[in-house]
């Protein structure tokens, strides 16, 4: 049996659907966001059971709301001593099913009388398949179609898994942009202005600015006329901590600037730039801030090594329990920030 994998989606006995989050756990509960719950008026679901979104869009102050939500079921939420926060978490004795996103698309693959939205996943992970010279087997899909509760409006949400096929697929990807024949674009002119809006209206972030990083964002597109994501998923192997191995701390709020230095781990979540040539703006100098890491996916691969990022977010100073070493680093995702964190080319 495989661990919990980040994107992974749980249900609950009350039939609650859990997206779990990054790839290191409690042992005896999961880290995962409130997404869907039971409601005959949801707009998502078959004939016999609906459901609604409670997560509205992938922010932290959204991610709040489910917190609340989550009151009335104070099992799911969790004072984490390694985080230092409160979040959202499934304990093991409450998990119905384990949906994996890869037993779903290998499901997908040997079904036949496959929905619309179905068959062009199908498609589109055969395509990118062969195009990066990657297994299909190392794909899966999750979101809505992971939990066959989606719709004709729902988008396509495809995994990668392994930090090797992650690189291969990103040059893959961006190769098959710019083929003229090619069966997946990039978002075209109305497309990007109406996504760079709303991206501008949730995050602190000028219209340029949001239309600056969604150009970097190769994992989103457009494939048959469907909105489609690709989401980088570490293997077991590619995870070298488990959970506790280190503590943070927090220590306040700060804005940066610094030249990323290693962007390896950028795709994934938590979105992790190594940084170094880091100046410190409005606050006492702290000389070891070595990371700048996001738990706000939209935040993730949008800087490449030697480039200069400006962030704002909650300085953390992070104690390794196994050497004794301790360094810092800038936090984007916090509760404390209340969405007025950031990440963006400086």
């Amino acid at each position: 049996m495989r661990s919990f994998r980040d994107r992974d989606y749980i249900q609950t006995k009350e039939g609650y659907f859990f997206c779990v989050v990054g790839p290191t756990h409690p042992e005896d509960r999961v880290i995962a966001y409130l997404k869907y719950v039971p409601d005959p008026s949801g707009k998502w679901g078959g004939t016999e059971t609906r459901f609604r979104r409670v997560l509205g869009h992938y922010t932290t102050l959204d991610l709040l709301e489910t917190l609340k939500f989550l009151e009335k079921h104070p099992e799911y939420l969790y004072d984490s001593p390694v985080l230092g926060i409160r979040i959202s978490a499934v304990p093991m004795d409450r998990i119905a099913s384990h949906l994996k996103p890869e037993q779903k698309l290998c499901q997908l693959i040997s079904m036949d009388g496959l929905d619309v939205l179905q068959r062009k996943a199908v498609d589109l992970a055969a395509l990118v398949s062969d195009e990066a010279g990657i297994r299909i087997e190392c794909f899966g899909v999750t979101g809505s179609l992971l939990l066959d509760i989606h719709q004709d409006f729902s988008d396509i949400d495809l995994i990668v898994y392994g930090a090797r096929n992650a690189k291969a697929l990103k040059e893959a990807v961006t190769r098959l942009y710019e083929e003229s024949d090619s069966s997946i674009r990039r978002f075209g002119e109305e497309r990007l202005k109406e996504w760079a809006l709303s991206k501008a209206r949730m995050y602190p972030l000028t219209y340029e600015e949001a239309v600056a990083i969604s150009k970097r964002k190769w994992g989103r597109g457009r494939f048959r006329q469907t909105m489609f994501s690709v989401h980088s998923v570490k293997l077991e192997e590619d995870v070298l901590e488990r959970y506790g191995d280190k503590i943070f701390k927090p220590e306040g709020m700060m804005k940066v600037k610094a030249t990323v230095s290693d962007a390896s781990e950028a795709d994934f979540l938590p979105s992790v730039y190594k940084v170094e040539d880091v100046a410190v703006h409005d606050a006492p100098i702290v000389k070891d801030i070595h990371e700048v890491v996001s738990y706000e996916g939209f935040y993730g691969g949008i800087a490449e090594k030697g480039e200069r990022i400006l962030a704002y977010g909650k300085l953390e100073r992070v104690i390794n329990r196994k050497n004794g070493e301790e360094h810092h680093r800038i936090l984007v995702g916090s509760k404390e920030a209340l969405g007025r964190d950031y990440i963006k080319p400086a």
